[in-house]
């Protein structure tokens, strides 16, 4: 700077060329002075400097932060713009519905012109009547009456005509709602009013004109008159039907519009549910591994228990791992805590410096104060104290409001205690000590302390509950004991984020408190800075002063630094013991709120232990009635069993109980405990106050000691004031910290929150799956009781018929006795073996249902443990640095968890192995059962031929009763002819029924047998009435009939076992088809079978697995997308909250009202919903992706079994679906209007946002309330659901007692139905016995859904050919039989009688039709519902695309917003740059200025110094000439010496102002560049508030949208149970939730438009909103009748239902005991039904036959099939023995050649020798090496060792070029052997069954063979694995047979036995003619 200067001046210097070279040496004085005077003033006014940097520093700061919100605003502005495109597009779809309504509107208008029209013409005929009136009346008297009537009427229908004209045009505008509906209502009353009041006129007048007629009777009008007045009533009551008529469609139509809007919100909410249960189990079967259920019966087995525990037990694991999650967040929070704490201290040090800095500049100002000065600054501290204390009263105050209204929603118990707690607060608050802090130190230890015991306690209990694994009651108690951990710790958490939300309240008011303090400071430091601009000019006159009072500034900074910690640290322990108390006060209240929460929780459970008490009496009673009834089928064992069943239900839901009040006493002892804790922290809080008043006491003190010090001491108030300046900073700051942290706090524990409610959400929705697999259970029970049933009946027909033949032989025939004997014994032999196979069985299906346990909970386990890994892959790829440590520990628990899982693994194969020896010995005992029982059937074949001979002798007799047939048949024709025209549409319509129910099967598992049992009666039942005539015959048959259905049931568990052990381990496959392998037979045949089902459910599955392999793979997909697209959104919520956190100083110099907290909240909210709904759209996409599978799988299922739908049905279907298509599409409408309605509003509420921050206190406690609403809706729901599914099984009890009904019926059908088989057609007599082969199909349909129902399906074809026939041999016999009916004339009376039971029966047979008409409504019914449900899927899956494309909308919107942020961010930099370059120019403008200025003044002095100098040279000159030379010099001396001290003065002066006014400058600038940025930052917070505002529109229009959704769903899944008995109250708990929710909507609303305008105007809209809440009440009300009257018709047509069913079953009563009058009658008739059963015995004895027959041939067919496989084995045996072998004579050639083969030529001999052998080439070369030291007896002797076997032979190598021609032939063979001897081809591989281990050496070989034998084997074994891959299989798949080679040494050489120690290869291509060992003697011969 000097040096500028400087040259500034040499520059001026040289341009004015006047001065000399003393000038230019003066003018570089002066630069040095200055430069002196700047280097002290930059020593003076370093700490000013300092600041300034700091000041410029976070400017820069703010500059980047404004920067960063100015994009943050582009983007919210773009965002903006795309939501007004949208509100656009929804107005265009608001016009349309609007165009839509104006033309339904119009319709109306015309149809009230009608009526307009109509009401005009009877006016007109009115005034005819009145003109004929007039005329015709006589008296004077009567005008005035007349006309005044008619001026009424004229003034009525002016006045009407004069309303709708103006009135009628509002029906053409734009917006038209429901107040235009009541409108058009309110003119149709009053038209109706209007109408009635001309009848009346016109009556008045008829009465008139009567009277005028009458007295003038001769006018002869009369005819007139009586015409108009019948033309006037038919007009008059056709205007009043017409009117009502209108009145009624409106009526109708509002009520149907409301009525669809709550039936279509319902259906969609029910339905949602429903489609949430169905995919969480499809879920949890994808979790299980997704094996297939077969079938329900089988699965209705497992028991469920065990899936509950498993179920619990994963819960249980996600709550520990949550707890651990916990714990790891806790210790996070006490690291940053740690971490705040040393930011803390860092920001104290500094702030000590800052006073320092302060205090050195504040002592001169303070210096120039004066003591009238200090008086009113006396006076000013006091007022500013008082008005700090009343400010703190006022805030303490409001938080002990918050505390009271949270304490008296919390509960009034302690409230005594609470008042006096709070007044001592009031007291005691104000003046606080450490002994406080230190105290809630000590305690805030102490529950660390406690927090780190209950830690460890929990991670020993958790360790300890994961050892005990072991027994299911052990896991049933820790599994509680971690349902109430888990319910604590919710509770708990629920507490904390109450606390936490009362924290930030209390925080932002504090941070309030604070901005208005600093806003104070602020005003009084610009008015320090303005005194001390204007005092730096007397600076100097005050340095001596200054010099004087540092030393006593210096002693009192230390004291008042001192009292500024002790006052920091008081506040600090104020604000902790506020937050301790206030803890303990929302403990105690959440304690009390725990209680009652559990008390509650425990009268729910005692509510829904009465209902299931209830709903097991129902059940109870229905099963007693239908044991009753079913009397006649069933035995006690079933009953005994159903009791059972019940009883052990009731003992569970006891003990639910007991466990329930276990929970409630434990829960009580807890308040207690809590009660005393609450007390003692009351006692220690008075405690607390007493030290705080001790404290008190002490600060008073302290405080007069320091006031007279302040009256002695004159500079303490200012160094006060600056202090406590500072001192609010720092407590500013560490609030903005605090803050932070609980921010941080609040975020983490509203994450954990979610996910708590997540999982609590997923454990009731588990709970009530449960509840519905229980149900599910009843009814497959109920099921397999009615196919047992049904099983029974037609067990008991074929007894019935075996009977009849064993008692007409038993007359004539001896050999029964022997039969029974025999029969006897072999039952005894029977049940022996039955009870040993059923003990058995019994004990592997428990083995089995036990391993298959566990096998799920392992695999459940597996895919827990996947899932986990595949999360902590995710969060490993997430930069996340804190949670590393806590991804390890679950690793390494993970790795713990592996290694137990493997282990169990290993026990479990270990027990699957001993489970398939238990199998292969029941195996053989069934083997043996089945030869015993194939002995029976042929003892019993052999009874049936004999049988048949003796039933030959009784065709003789049955020939002379046929012609008593022919004579009933004859009468019987006539009738049959009418049977024969009816029965075939029935038979047509149970047809269509059958292919109905096999398509309904497949969906409806409840109707499974509703309709295949009526039809299969009414088959059944011609050959039922035969049964029951012949069921007095069939007392000595039961023996047999036991045994066959011993073996049945035996047979059908063995199917049963097979089939579970083939679904369930695929290794008990490969031991299945060993068993197979090894037991022939049939057995093996139905084990074949039973392979190829296997295999193709095995095809299904892997098919199924791999389409939710895709699933999943899509699924990961997207999941990874939504973690980058969270990645993202969580690196752009960083940066806001940095640039928050920056912006958080200047915030609170210019935005007092707290906006920046909320711009943070907002944003925090809008994250959370994004990640919300992102969470969502994915739970959505994985939805409907197994939707979409489920319903391809069940449209491939349903397609397949569709054919019996018929196109009136399908037509039905497509016209329902279009109904609902248009209901959808008004509904959407309907919702567009309600959103842009919405919209409108929120969009002028958003102007308003300024005034609503004042409100924001209400809005708060309303959001209290509207979470409590919501968690009360929640309830409502649940509860309504699960009445819903009460209904629902309660509806299927009803139709199980139906169908009971209908069974009894028909067995009563059955009894009455004796008549018909008097009088059966041949075509009756076909259709039977095609009922019959369909009742023998049925039962083998639900009871043995086995491995030999396609051979049962075969048999029965066969017997169907047979039966036809049969039928037409009894064709024959019957025509016949007419022949002969002649002589039946005596019986014509009898034929009457039997004609008049014919039409009964033909009554029944109607009557059975109209039930059979009421079925097919009730499956039309059903297909409906399907249709709907598939509508709703369809429309969901709509849904979830428009989700799909509005995230990638998002996304783009996203990368579109980031590139728009980075361009600004870059345009804002150029900015800032060129104006950091602009200022620079300009400050360099400045000082130029200064510095010309300065030289100006300059030369002004040097010019004053020349004028002084000339004075004194011109008084020089006098001087000299008066002689005085000596005293001028002294006076030049003293004169330079003055100018020289006066221009340095003048310098000084210039500096100081140059300084000064460049400081100016730089304020000014700093201040103008702050209020730009405090302009800059109200807009930008304005614009913020405004995004927010319409953000949080959107964000309540998304919630809504999601509520509609839900609404939707549930009032779909209402259509599927429509027989609810309890919808009233349920819809009318859910209205008055949605009414409260619509209520709180409202009071917003008008709060928001309240603010706008005064409070007058804020009344007159409350009193709108409460017209609407009444409009609402009426529609409610509405809603309420329609409901009661839907209620009341369905209670109508129960009642009329269950009449009609007591009305059947009275009059079937009466006719039963009508038949038994007639059973006696009846009896002649026994007579002709012999010839019938003569008939069915021959039938029966040629199906005997047949049956023996086809028994006969499959042994045949066995014995081949044996043949076969041991010609196969012997095959196989030669094979193996030839191959790869060679005889001794080769050997023994091979030797002897070796000899003849000259001695050159050896080697290669011995070479190819050694290969043959197994002997490798270095062995051969080692050999052929000692051969030249030993000769030829050594290698003899190592040939001879034993070392042949060691290996596979190698290949040899290749003859060379060198060997010519000149070889012999024997080296030549060599050759070819060598050649022939390496293998072209590797050997196939024979299977793995095939592979048998070398045997051992046979006994007659010696023992050198053997042990060469021994030892090959052992080489062979080692080399294995090494040997050549060519040789290896074969040389391992060689089977020695070591038995076949005993016999002798007969045969050709090669067939001999091969001793094990001979070496193998691959055999020499012969031709098949010769033999090998032909060939080679020849050769070797030659």
């Amino acid at each position: 700077m000097s040096s500028w200067l400087g040259g500034i001046s040499s520059g001026l210097g040289q341009s004015l060329g006047q001065v000399g070279g003393s000038l230019s040496s003066f003018t570089g004085q002066i630069s040095n002075f200055t430069k002196d005077m700047l280097l002290e003033g930059v020593e003076e006014v370093g700490d000013a400097a300092t600041e300034l940097q700091v000041s410029n520093t976070k400017l820069v700061d703010i500059e980047a932060a404004f920067a960063s919100q100015k994009s943050e605003y582009d983007r919210l502005r773009k965002l903006h713009a795309e939501l007004e495109e949208k509100l656009e597009a929804s107005e265009i779809q608001i016009k349309g519905q609007s165009a839509e309504y104006r033309t339904l509107l119009q319709q109306r208008d015309v149809e009230i012109s009608h009526l307009k029209a109509r009401q005009s013409g009877l006016q007109e005929e009115f005034h005819n009547l009145q003109h004929s009136a007039q005329s015709a009346s006589v008296g004077p008297a009567m005008l005035p009456v007349t006309t005044s009537s008619s001026t009424t009427t004229s003034s009525s229908v002016s006045s009407y005509m004069s309303r709708p004209s103006a009135s009628h045009q509002g029906f053409h505008g734009d917006e038209m709602d429901l107040s235009d509906v009541i409108w058009s209502q309110q003119e149709i009353n009053r038209l109706s009013t209007e109408v009635v009041r001309l009848e009346a006129e016109v009556a008045h007048w008829r009465r008139m004109s009567q009277a005028s007629t009458a007295g003038a009777a001769g006018n002869g009008d009369q005819g007139e008159v009586l015409k108009l007045q019948r033309t006037v009533t038919e007009l008059r009551e056709e205007m009043s039907r017409e009117v009502d008529e209108h009145q009624h469609e409106l009526a109708a139509l509002q009520d149907a519009q409301r009525q669809k809007m709550a039936d279509i919100t319902r259906r969609h909410r029910e339905d949602l549910a429903e489609y949430e249960e169905r995919i969480e189990e499809l879920e949890e079967q994808m979790h299980s591994g997704g094996v297939p259920v077969t079938s329900p019966s089988d699965a209705s087995k497992l028991p469920e228990l065990q899936k509950a525990i498993s179920s619990l037990q994963e819960a249980a694991d996600q709550r520990e791992k949550q707890l651990a999650e916990l714990s790891a967040n806790l210790e996070e929070a006490r690291t940053k805590q740690a971490s705040l704490q040393l930011e803390k201290d860092e920001v104290q040090e500094e702030n000590t410096a800052l006073l320092q800095n302060y205090t050195r500049l504040q002592a001169s100002v303070t210096e120039l104060q004066t003591r009238v000065q200090e008086q009113e600054g006396k006076s000013l501290q006091k007022a500013q104290l008082d008005h700090e204390i009343q400010v703190l009263r006022k805030n303490l105050a409001a938080a002990e409001k918050e505390i009271e209204g949270l304490k008296s929603m919390a509960g009034a118990e302690p409230k005594e205690e609470v008042e006096h707690a709070d007044i001592l607060e009031l007291n005691t608050i104000i003046g606080t000590l450490r002994q406080e802090k230190e105290v809630l130190e000590e305690e805030k230890l102490s529950l660390q302390e406690r927090l780190e015991i209950s830690e460890e306690q929990i991670v020993s209990n958790n360790e300890a509950e994961c050892g005990d694994t072991e027994s299911l009651e052990d896991l049933k108690a820790a599994l509680e004991r971690r349902e109430k951990a888990l319910r604590n710790t919710e509770e708990e958490r629920d507490t904390l984020v109450s606390e936490l939300e009362e924290l930030d309240r209390q925080n932002q008011e504090a941070t309030q408190h604070m901005i208005s303090v600093k806003e104070q400071l602020s005003g009084q430091l610009r008015e320090a800075e303005a005194e001390l601009t204007g005092l730096t000019a007397e600076l100097n006159t005050t340095k001596d002063q200054k010099r004087a009072l540092e030393q006593e500034l210096e002693t009192q900074k230390e004291k008042v630094s001192q009292s500024a910690f002790t006052l920091n640290d008081l506040h600090m322990g104020k604000q902790e013991l506020e937050r301790t108390v206030k803890e303990l006060k929302d403990k105690l209240g959440h304690a009390q709120k725990q209680s009652r929460e559990a008390r509650g929780e425990i009268t729910e459970l005692k509510k829904t232990f009465q209902e299931r008490e209830e709903q097991l009496s129902v059940a109870k009673a229905e099963l007693d009635q239908a044991g009753d009834r079913g009397t006649e089928a069933q035995g006690s064992e079933e009953k005994e069993r159903e009791l059972s069943e019940l009883r052990r239900e009731l003992d569970e839901m006891r003990r639910s109980e007991e466990k329930a009040l276990s929970e409630d006493y434990e829960l009580k002892m807890e308040n207690r405990r809590l009660k005393g804790e609450s007390e003692q922290a009351v006692g220690e809080a008075e405690e607390l106050t007493k030290q705080i008043q001790e404290s008190q006491a002490a600060v008073n003190r302290t405080v007069r000691e320091k006031d007279t010090r302040i009256e002695a001491l004159k500079l303490e108030k200012s160094q006060l004031e600056g202090e406590l300046e500072q001192a609010e900073r720092t407590l500013t700051e560490q609030g903005k910290q605090f803050q932070q942290t609980i921010e941080e706090l609040t975020r983490a524990r509203s994450m954990d929150a979610s996910a708590l409610q997540m999982e609590l959400e997923r454990a009731i929705k588990l709970n009530q799956e449960k509840d519905m697999e229980i149900g599910q259970l009843k009814r497959d029970a109920e099921q397999l009781a009615s196919d047992h049933r049904d099983t029974n009946e037609m067990l008991s027909i074929t007894v019935a018929g075996q009977k009849q033949l064993t008692d007409l032989l038993q007359e004539k025939d001896i050999f029964m006795d022997t039969l029974k004997q025999n029969a006897s014994d072999l039952q005894k032999e029977m049940e022996n073996s039955i009870l040993v196979v059923t003990k058995e069985a019994d004990a592997l299906k428990h083995t089995l249902e036990e391993k298959d346990k566990q096998l799920g909970g392992m695999k459940e386990k597996n895919s827990h443990l996947k899932e986990e890994i595949d999360r902590l892959r995710d969060q490993t790829s997430r930069p996340q640095p804190l949670s590393e440590p806590r991804t390890l520990d679950i690793i390494t628990e993970l790795e713990t968890e592996i290694t137990q899982l493997k282990s169990s693994r290993n026990g479990l194969e270990e027990e699957v192995q001993s489970l398939r020896r238990t199998m292969e010995d029941l195996q053989a005992s069934l083997l043996l059962s089945q030869q015993s029982v194939q002995a029976q059937q042929t003892e019993l074949e052999q009874s049936h031929a004999r049988l048949q001979q003796t039933t030959l002798n009784y065709d003789r007799l049955i020939h002379a009763r046929d012609g008593e047939i022919s004579g009933l048949q004859q009468a019987v024709d006539q009738l049959s002819g009418s049977r024969v025209r009816d029965s075939p549409p029935v038979q047509g319509e149970v047809i269509l029924q059958e292919e109905k129910t096999q398509t309904l099967n497949q969906e409806n598992g409840n109707e499974k047998h509703d309709l295949s049992k009526v039809e299969i009666d009414r088959l059944v039942r011609g050959i039922k009435e035969k049964e029951t005539e012949i069921s007095l015959l069939n007392e000595k048959n039961l023996s047999l009939t036991r045994q066959l259905d011993q073996l049945v049931v035996s047979r059908d568990e063995v199917g049963k076992l097979s089939q579970m052990i083939l679904q369930k381990d695929l290794e008990i496959q490969a031991l299945h088809a060993r068993m197979s392998m090894v037991g022939g037979g049939g057995h093996s045949q139905d084990v074949m079978f039973l392979q190829q089902q296997l295999q193709a459910y095995a095809v299904e599955r892997e098919q199924v697995l791999a389409v939710l392999n895709e699933k999943t793979r899509e699924n990961s997909q997207l999941r990874s997308d939504y973690h980058r697209l969270m990645d993202i959104m969580a690196g752009k919520e960083a940066a806001l909250l940095k640039l928050q956190q920056e912006n958080q100083r200047l915030s609170n110099m210019s935005d007092p009202s707290g906006s920046q907290e909320m711009f943070k909240e907002t944003i925090q909210n809008l994250s959370r919903i994004i990640r919300e709904k992102d969470i969502e759209i994915d739970a959505l996409t994985q939805k409907c992706q197994t939707l979409v599978t489920v319903l391809q799988s069940s449209a491939g299922e349903s397609g397949s079994g569709s054919g019996g739908v018929s196109s009136n049905q399908f037509e039905e279907l497509l016209q329902e679906r279009d109904t609902l298509k248009q209901q959808v599409k008004k509904m959407e409408e309907w919702k567009q209007q309600v959103i842009t309605t919405v919209k409108n509003m929120q969009h002028e509420s958003a102007q308003l946002q300024e005034e609503l921050i004042k409100l924001q206190g209400q809005v708060s406690a309303d959001s209290d309330c509207s979470s409590k609403l919501s968690v009360d809706y929640t309830g409502l729901i649940h509860s309504y659901e699960q009445k819903e599914r009460r209904l629902g099984s309660l509806s299927q009890e009803l139709a199980h007692v139906q169908q009971t009904i209908t069974q009894l019926s028909t067995t009563k059908d059955v009894l009455l139905g004796k008549l018909d088989s008097v009088a059966q057609t041949p075509e009756v007599v076909a259709a039977q016995a095609s009922g019959a082969s369909l009742t023998a199909d049925a039962p083998s349909h639900q009871t043995s859904p086995t491995a030999n129902y396609e051979q049962l399906q075969e048999e029965i074809v066969q017997l169907r050919i047979q039966l036809a026939e049969k039928e037409n041999i009894i064709k024959t016999l019957q025509e016949n039989n007419h022949r002969l009916s002649n002589s039946a004339s005596a019986t014509e009376s009898e034929q009457r009688s039997q004609a008049d039971e014919v039409r009964l029966v033909l009554g029944r047979l109607e009557a059975l039709q109209r039930s059979v008409r009421e079925k097919d409504l009730l499956i039309k019914s059903k297909g409906d519902q399907l249709s709907h449900v598939s509508e709703s899927l369809r429309n969901r899956e709509n849904d979830n695309e428009v989700l799909k494309q509005a995230v990638t909308n998002l996304k783009e919107r996203a990368l579109i917003l980031e590139m728009d942020g980075r361009t600004l961010k870059e345009e804002n930099e150029l900015v800032a740059s060129r104006s950091r370059e602009k200022e620079s120019e300009f400050r360099a403008l400045q000082e130029t200025n200064m510095q010309v200025s300065l030289l100006l003044r300059e030369k002004e002095f040097e010019l004053s110094a020349v004028s002084e100098k000339s004075a004194t040279v011109e008084r020089m000159l006098k001087d000299k000439e008066q002689g005085k030379s000596g005293e001028l010099n002294q006076l030049l001396n003293e004169l330079k010496s003055m100018q020289e001290k006066a221009f340095a003065f003048q310098q000084e002066r210039d500096q100081v102002m140059m300084a000064l006014k460049q400081k100016q400058m730089t304020t000014t600038a700093v201040q103008t560049e702050l209020q730009h940025m405090r302009d800059k930052e109200q807009r930008l917070n304005l614009e913020l508030e405004r995004l927010r505002n319409h953000l949080l529109e959107i964000e309540d229009s998304y919630t809504r949208e999601a509520l509609a959704a839900e609404d939707r769903e549930t009032e779909l899944r209402r259509r599927v149970a429509l027989l609810d008995n309890k919808l009233a109250t349920s819809s009318s708990a859910v209205e008055n939730a949605s009414q409260q929710a619509s209520m709180q909507v409202e009071s917003l609303q008008e709060q928001l438009t309240g603010v706008v305008k005064q409070r007058d105007e804020a009344l007159i809209r409350l009193r709108t909103s409460q017209e609407q809440v009444n409009q609402y009440a009426v529609s409610l009300s509405n809603l309420q009748m329609v409901l009661e009257q839907f209620q009341q018709e369905e209670k109508a047509m129960y009642s009329q239902e269950l009449d009609r069913h007591k009305m059947e079953k009275d009059e079937w009563k009466r006719k039963a005991v009508r038949l038994e009058d007639q059973a006696s009658s009846l009896q002649i008739n026994l007579d002709e039904a012999n010839a019938a059963l003569e008939s069915a015995s021959r039938l029966t004895d040629q199906l005997d036959l047949k049956e023996e027959q086809l028994d006969e041939l499959k042994k045949q067919v066995e014995i081949r099939q044996e043949m076969l496989e041991e010609a196969q084995k012997k095959l196989m045996i030669l094979l193996n023995s030839t191959e790869g072998k060679i005889d001794k004579v080769l050997m023994r050639n091979l030797f002897v050649g070796y000899f003849h083969t000259p001695k050159t030529k050896r080697a290669d001999v011995l070479r190819l020798m050694g290969s043959v052998l197994g002997l490798s080439r270095e062995d051969v070369d080692k050999m052929l090496g000692e051969d030249g030291r030993h000769g030829v007896t050594g290698w003899v002797s190592n040939w001879l060792g034993g070392k042949g076997a060691q290996s596979v032979p190698n290949t040899p190598p290749r003859p060379t070029s060198g060997q010519g021609l000149n070889s012999s032939f024997s080296a030549m063979f060599v050759k070819f052997l060598e050649i022939e001897s390496t293998p072209s081809l590797p050997a196939a591989k024979l299977p793995a069954h095939d592979i048998k281990a070398l045997g051992v050496p046979p006994p007659r070989r010696t023992n050198s063979a053997a042990s060469s034998g021994a030892a090959g084997a052992a080489a062979l074994g080692k080399r294995l694995g090494e040997s050549n891959p060519f040789l290896a299989a074969r040389s391992a798949a060689v089977p020695l047979l070591a038995g076949s080679s005993s016999g002798g040494s007969l045969g050709h050489l090669l067939m001999k036995p091969i001793s094990d120690a001979l070496p193998t290869f691959t055999p020499v291509p012969v031709s098949a003619e010769a033999s090998a060992g032909a060939v080679l003697k020849d050769l070797l011969k030659q």
